[in-house]
């Protein structure tokens, strides 16, 4: 059984700043590729960054040059720092992780960007 725990969510002013953590617990083997995704009210799931073991990283157009995704294996975490945050920010955040062949994901963080 493996759990995805993300954190660090919240309430922040445009042009502000939030560190949301993603923490993997469980029979964890090992650790492929995680992903940050997010979804915004009415919207489809969109991919916002991601992360291969070899810490290869890609991101959305959308969040390139102030979103950056990080990770710590030997503490089973993922980062996601954003900054100059903006209200199209606004969703819930979801951590993917996968260990394969399954994939896991966490139940999400609401980050809320106000105007």
């Amino acid at each position: 059984q493996v759990q995805l725990v993300e954190s660090g969510g919240g309430l922040v002013q445009a042009g502000g700043s939030l560190r949301l953590s993603c923490v993997a617990s469980g029979n964890i083997h090992s650790i492929g590729t995680m992903t940050w995704y997010r979804q915004a009210p009415g919207k489809e799931r969109e991919l916002v960054a991601d992360i291969t073991s070899g810490g290869n990283t890609k991101y959305a157009d959308s969040v390139r040059d102030r979103f950056t995704i990080s990770r710590i294996d030997t503490k089973n975490t993922m980062y996601l720092q954003m900054n100059n945050l903006r209200p199209e920010d606004t969703a819930v955040y979801y951590c993917k992780m996968i260990s394969w062949p399954s994939a896991y994901w966490g139940q999400g963080t609401q980050v809320t960007v106000s105007s």
